[in-house]
């Protein structure tokens, strides 16, 4: 299954840290790649890429590494990807539960995931296919976003295999006390 992420709205310096940790979930939980919209940051591109240096990019199934890149429109580029076959998933408090509906997004080859920021515009609501809930109250969309991937890769990103299948340089020794790793 191939998973893009689209960040909405990215404000500097406002979302700096989130729109980073949307990304790193985005990688540790098995999305190919996140595209982002609002303001360009060439300073959180370089912060994933680093991270990829070092830590793997290499998407599991997937021949691509790991990428983030840019999008001035994002109703555009939803467009496009729903064209493309794309089932859109936005992720909203406002939305149906995710258990009700994770079967048919199980079933979509080529999904991407709606991440919010400021106000939603309407559009967002109606080209998405699944308007999804993870709780109907507020909290973090980095909490969203990890919930909603775990359910969709079946925990498959809690596995040791599934943490050394990036092709990293630093690899973590699971250990009941301390801290382990190795680099290669």
């Amino acid at each position: 299954m191939e998973i893009f992420v689209l960040r909405l709205s990215h404000r500097l310096p406002r979302d700096e840290r989130i729109s980073t940790h949307v990304c790193l979930v985005a990688r540790a939980f098995g999305a190919n790649s996140v595209v982002y919209s609002g303001q360009h940051d060439s300073g959180l591109e370089e912060s994933v890429k680093k991270i990829c240096a070092s830590w793997g990019g290499q998407v599991e199934g997937s021949a691509m590494p790991f990428d983030i890149s840019y999008e001035k429109n994002a109703l555009k580029f939803m467009r496009e990807c729903k064209a493309s076959g794309y089932s859109i998933i936005h992720l909203t408090m406002y939305g149906l539960p995710l258990p009700e509906k994770l079967n048919e997004i199980k079933n979509s080859k080529k999904l991407l995931i709606v991440v919010g920021s400021e106000q939603v515009p309407g559009e967002v609501y109606e080209l998405a296919d699944f308007n999804i809930s993870v709780t109907n109250q507020p909290h973090s969309e980095v909490a969203a976003l990890a919930i909603t991937l775990d359910r969709i890769v079946n925990g498959r990103e809690l596995t040791k295999e599934h943490s050394w299948s990036f092709g990293s340089r630093i690899k973590i020794e699971p250990c009941a006390k301390g801290k382990k790793f190795r680099k290669s």
